[in-house]
């Protein structure tokens, strides 16, 4: 499924749902809070027709045909307006590609391992390049990411790597975001070594890089729809800072800063490249 918008009407909404049941494409609606309703496309073969047309119910949501399919599919309807709530996977689900999803079952079973009295042998085979030889075994470059030591730390992760990451794997490719997860990994995992040795791990420093990215193509190229609102760029950087005034956190402070860092580098690059 893939997100198309978000609509505080959903009498209107449904008369776009309608239309493009006539045409046989299934558009879902679905309930996000704060009076706000998401539309779904249940098939992404048809997401180029749907968005174009989402455009033109946009810009003139009076169009007879709207109405006219409004009344033909209304006799169908078992209740006022079509919407459903959907479970936590299948939102979980709609909003990520394939690099998200992933990445984030790794994470999982990573740390249920983790828990169940592998700890030190799952970390003995996944953190960063420490000892001679272990830079030839090229998966410690970013096999450190999917590290994590607690609860908190895991969920905090997850979900901006999901939000984040599942933004940027819908709109410009899984590509794209499997290019920003290693290389943001491999750079701000050779930063923190640097300064602080091989004893750390976590998704941290990617999600800091996807901060950065999204970041600057909201500001240098908005017309590619990513953005970063500006109160989590205040959040997300406060919390960058506090890392580096607060010793006594446990925090890998050098791989959040090299991988905010990295992504404002990628950001700029990609940025430049769709003004062209």
């Amino acid at each position: 499924m893939i997100r198309l918008i978000s609509i505080s009407n959903p009498r209107m909404a449904q008369a776009f749902i309608d239309y493009m049941a006539s045409r046989r494409i299934d558009v879902k609606m679905m309930p996000e809070g704060s009076g706000q309703f998401a539309l779904w496309l249940a098939d992404s073969q048809h997401q180029i027709e749907a968005e174009a047309e989402l455009q033109h119910f946009l810009d003139n949501p009076s169009d007879a045909k709207y109405q006219a399919a409004s009344w033909d599919m209304a006799e169908s309807r078992t209740s006022q307006f079509s919407y459903q709530s959907p479970s936590m996977l299948a939102m979980v689900k709609a909003k990520a590609g394939p690099v998200t999803l992933a990445v984030m079952l790794v994470c999982i079973v990573i740390f249920a391992l983790q828990q169940f009295g592998a700890g030190q042998a799952v970390f003995s085979a996944l953190h960063f390049p420490a000892l001679a030889g272990q830079e030839w075994q090229l998966w410690r470059w970013v096999s450190h990411a999917v590290l994590h030591f607690s609860v908190v730390h895991i969920a905090f992760n997850l979900l901006w790597w999901w939000q984040l990451g599942g933004d940027i794997e819908q709109q410009l490719g899984t590509k794209k975001l499997l290019q920003l997860f290693v290389v943001s990994a491999a750079l701000s995992g050779a930063g923190q070594y640097w300064v602080e040795g091989a004893n750390f791990g976590g998704l941290s420093g990617v999600v800091y890089a996807l901060v950065g990215y999204l970041w600057m193509l909201g500001y240098k190229a908005p017309q590619l729809g990513l953005n970063m609102p500006k109160p989590i760029i205040g959040f997300m950087l406060v919390w960058l800072v506090l890392g580096f005034v607060q010793p006594f956190m446990a925090i890998a402070n050098t791989a959040h800063l090299v991988g905010l860092i990295s992504g404002v580098v990628f950001g700029l690059v990609d940025a430049s490249r769709a003004k062209k």
